[in-house]
């Protein structure tokens, strides 16, 4: 096991995107690598209570331990349910 591993942390808010390559620690979880990553602090409507996270479009839970090349990505949520909206474009 590699006592270094190389990953990302993603995030595309209103006021812009994120993607950051971080070198964390071999065992580091998913809500270490979002801290390390100073996401929080440029994104602050980011609360990781309510934003879900992933690993490549995967759901996964911020005590998940991270392996090398993982990219982390913070999820806003939906503004619209994607069914409702698509019934109503269909109707116009």
């Amino acid at each position: 096991m590699a006592d270094y591993l190389q990953v990302s942390v993603a995030y595309v808010g209103e006021q812009g995107q994120f993607l950051k390559p971080l070198e964390v620690a071999a065992g580091t979880q998913v809500r270490a690598a979002i801290e390390q990553s100073g996401v929080l602090g440029r994104f602050p409507e980011i609360d990781l209570g309510v934003n879900k996270v992933g690993i490549f479009g995967k759901l996964a839970k911020l005590d998940q331990e991270l392996e090398n090349g993982d990219r982390v990505e913070i999820y806003r949520a939906l503004i619209a349910d994607p069914r409702a909206a698509r019934k109503q474009r269909a109707a116009t």
